[in-house]
């Protein structure tokens, strides 16, 4: 239909058109026009949500996608947090030199050559892997295999020795109550031992539980939301959080989380432990 003065479609039938178009493009259009994030980043926390991800190369990974979460150049955190999608065939190789890393499995299924063994990885999967380590990751399917790293530098104290590698699974670790509580269950990945300076634990919710107390402790943290959703305080600012997104707390950053929603949340996370802070 047209406007028989100026030949342009007349005045309803744009209508229709924008209709009918922003049905079509709501979640696109709200994205670009006002440039939405849930991504926050402060001076002693961040919140980082997968829609702002970006891939960067690294050395020693092929046919995959790597994307740099957490890391020291943020004036902030002491280790780097890393999202690794090892597209079919795709491999990761090297040696872990004055680092540590530890690999869960996210997503997916493949392999891990350690010396002479080459052990499959499964989603709930991990590997600690100490010092002066070769490894080398591949995907053993079509699938993407899907890794969250934690890597940072091993402090070395005298006395003790460096730690060994450590291969196991989520499901062979029980899930304690935290502090008395059924609701909240912690699972530890690694061993209690001082040669280890870092430890990483699951933590599971059921919908409605949450955190005994807002938290401020030395220790930090680098998250990744596993399942579920939730509000999480940090500082003094509450922030919803869903599967997929990425938190760094700082030193003494005050913290708390409840699980919200109808099925149960859980994140996976990193701290710096056994070591003095000076």
């Amino acid at each position: 239909m047209t406007d028989e003065s100026s030949g342009r479609p007349a005045a309803d039938s744009w209508n229709r058109c924008g209709t009918e178009s922003s049905h079509r493009n709501t979640k696109a259009t709200m994205a670009e026009i006002f440039g939405s994030t849930r991504t926050v980043i402060k001076s002693r926390y961040a919140l980082i949500t997968p829609d702002g991800f970006v891939p960067s190369v690294l050395a020693g990974w092929k046919n995959a996608v790597c994307v740099v979460n957490l890391s020291p150049v943020m004036i902030g955190p002491r280790f780097t947090q890393l999202h690794i999608t090892l597209n079919q065939d795709g491999v990761g190789e090297g040696n872990t030199g004055a680092h540590q890393y530890f690999i869960y499995v996210i997503e997916g299924s493949g392999t891990i050559g350690l010396e002479n063994k080459r052990p499959r990885l499964e989603a709930g999967s991990f590997v600690y892997l100490p010092p002066g380590k070769d490894m080398q990751v591949k995907n053993a399917s079509a699938a993407p295999l899907k890794l969250l790293i934690f890597q940072k530098p091993y402090e070395v104290v005298k006395g003790l020795r460096a730690p060994d590698t450590v291969i196991g699974h989520e499901r062979e670790v029980k899930g304690q109550p935290f502090l008395g509580n059924q609701d909240a269950r912690l699972q530890v990945l690694l061993p209690d031992d001082a040669a280890f300076d870092m430890a990483v634990n699951i933590f599971t919710y059921q919908p409605g539980a949450t955190l005994p107390f807002v938290e401020t402790h030395v220790m930090e943290h680098g998250l990744l939301m596993l399942k579920g959703q939730g509000i999480y305080r940090l500082e003094n600012d509450y922030y919803p959080v869903i599967a997929g997104d990425v938190i760094w707390m700082g030193s003494f950053c005050p913290q708390w989380f409840v699980a919200m929603g109808k099925t149960p949340a859980s994140y996976i996370y990193y701290k710096d432990v056994n070591r003095e802070p000076m």
